[in-house]
């Protein structure tokens, strides 16, 4: 297995790439929300259509297109890759408990329009859920409103991030396409759901028994492979798995990535601000918005958003074909979306990010995590 990042522009790259075809791609694109200001949040490139047609011209037939978005913004993302050629073919949701709602209080903000004192205070949260994972804290308003408005907000809590899985069209049949070009399927058994429970299923068929009269059974087969793979992801906590009583085991989980998964590796390197949040209705002058489960904090791997292990390598697998094997990773960021790649046993793994200072961190990230299995994944 081998890898390579580039650093360039994604459009600009794959407009002139004139390499081998991939077998697939899977990336994180910007979500383009405006992310605290930042010019890559806000460029239209996950909406441009021109884009995604030149990464349609780079893949074989049949090979899967993973990207994900934010909720209020998927839907243009779906558009423009379906116009760009792609067949959609599923929405994938990863789903948690661990949002931080980012809604502004309507009531405080009328207070204080009609001069009204409004005291908040910074509330740290050092409880871990049972993954150890900490969940910060937030700023909290003290003083109660007596306006129309009290108890009206701007959004809702955080709860879930959509993948769009699409596909080349395919040459032919389906068959006919995997066997000239490895590609067209999902890898079905390779992300099935284990389970401690018995799920042996008898595919025999009955016939009838010529010889001894009555009827018999043919081609026995017993099925215990676990269970069939969901367009649903959720992170284990116990507020997800409040929605599925005793389903837990129904879908595969992958919790947020944990700050000793994103930083494994980073030694020796450099800690900065790392900010989480599109902090809708904040006021990022205020210096208390910038603290803990608001914003985050320093760490060496200061990408804004990391995706974990465990979910990167069980998308990479899903849509990895049988032999070999050559992935694109466009945005391709700190690395997650490449080691979960490389993790899943992808021949080789080709990244492409316009933000220079993250590609030390991803290739730091890559040589230790290549020798590393990856934790928490139900795979």
């Amino acid at each position: 297995m081998s890898h390579k990042i580039n650093h360039a522009n994604i459009k600009e790259w794959a407009a002139n790439y004139d390499g081998p075809l991939f077998d697939g791609i899977l990336c994180d694109p910007p979500y383009e929300l405006g992310f605290m200001g930042k010019s890559w949040d806000s460029s239209g490139i996950a909406f441009d259509t021109d884009m995604w047609a030149d990464l349609f011209k780079l893949v074989k037939p049949g090979g899967h297109l993973l990207a994900f978005s934010g909720s209020r913004t998927y839907h243009r993302m779906a558009v423009a890759i379906e116009d760009a050629g792609w067949e959609i073919r599923d929405m994938i949701e990863w789903v948690y408990g661990s949002g931080f709602p980012k809604s502004l209080n309507i009531g405080k903000a009328v207070d204080k329009i009609q001069g009204k004192e409004v005291t908040t205070t910074y509330e740290p949260n050092y409880k871990n859920d049972k993954f150890g994972k900490g969940l910060g804290g937030g700023v909290t308003d003290n003083t109660p409103s007596d306006n129309e408005y009290d108890g009206y907000g701007t959004a809702l809590k955080p709860a879930h991030e959509p993948c769009v899985l699409a596909r080349k069209p395919i040459e032919g049949t389906v068959a006919n396409n995997a066997l000239k070009y490895g590609t067209g399927g999902l890898n079905i058994d390779g992300t099935r759901i284990s389970t401690t429970e018995n799920r042996s299923r008898d595919n025999s068929k009955v016939a009838p028994d010529t010889f001894f009269g009555g009827k018999k059974r043919i081609n026995q087969v017993i099925d215990n492979t676990g269970r069939f793979p969901a367009n649903l992801i959720h992170d284990g906590s116990d507020e997800v798995e409040a929605v599925f009583p005793n389903d837990n085991h129904r879908f595969f989980y992958s919790s947020k990535s944990s700050k000793s998964e994103r930083n494994a590796g980073l030694e020796g390197f450099e800690e900065q601000f790392a900010p989480k949040g599109n902090n809708e209705g904040r006021d990022m002058s205020n210096p208390k918005n910038h603290m803990g489960g608001m914003q985050g904090s320093k760490m060496s791997n200061f990408h804004p958003t990391v995706k974990p292990l465990s979910l990167t390598k069980y998308l990479a697998t899903l849509i990895k074909p049988p032999i070999g094997g050559r992935l694109l990773v466009p945005f391709s960021g700190s690395g997650s979306e490449m080691i979960g790649a490389l993790q899943a046993g992808w021949e080789y793994v080709e990244g492409v990010e316009l933000t220079e200072e993250y590609i030390p961190i991803a290739e730091a990230r890559i040589k230790h995590w290549g020798s590393k299995p990856v934790q928490g994944a139900l795979l």
